[in-house]
């Protein structure tokens, strides 16, 4: 992905995306988004779900009634987010039920979406490396 593709989600995620920067030993994701810009829109929509669902968890428990002793919804944070197999891989710890189904239907999504354009695409296999393309960038 393109540096600025790939600084526009962490400024805009930085809860998700904290240890971009970190060092190897810590996470893989000190080598970024290992996927081609066309992925982008979908990461993009997978982690808005996931800080608007966090968002109003925290505003339901600050003005419900009895909602204090409802458990607190981590925030994912992203390991490494790669392509395997032609589609999105998005691998992270933390979270709860609602991230991991946002996240399971993103990479269902990247694997009929071109991986270079964003357009519908499908999996293909070129030498035996999968990759999701549209008919242009097959």
């Amino acid at each position: 992905m393109r540096k600025e593709l790939d600084d526009a989600l962490c400024a805009k995620y930085p809860d998700i995306f904290k240890d971009r920067r970190a060092n190897m030993r810590v996470t893989a994701m000190c080598w970024g988004f290992e996927c081609g810009d066309g992925w982008y829109n979908i990461i993009d929509r997978a982690c808005a779900l996931i800080m608007n669902w966090h968002k109003n968890n925290e505003l339901n428990r600050v003005h419900a009634p009895n909602s204090l002793d409802a458990p607190v919804m981590e925030i994912p944070v992203a390991t490494q987010v790669k392509e395997k197999y032609g589609s999105l891989r998005f691998y992270y710890v933390g979270g709860d039920e609602y991230a991991r189904g946002v996240i399971d239907m993103a990479e269902a999504m990247s694997a009929v979406t071109c991986e270079v354009c964003g357009k519908p695409g499908s999996i293909n296999v070129d030498a035996a490396w999968y990759e999701c393309r549209c008919p242009e960038h097959v």
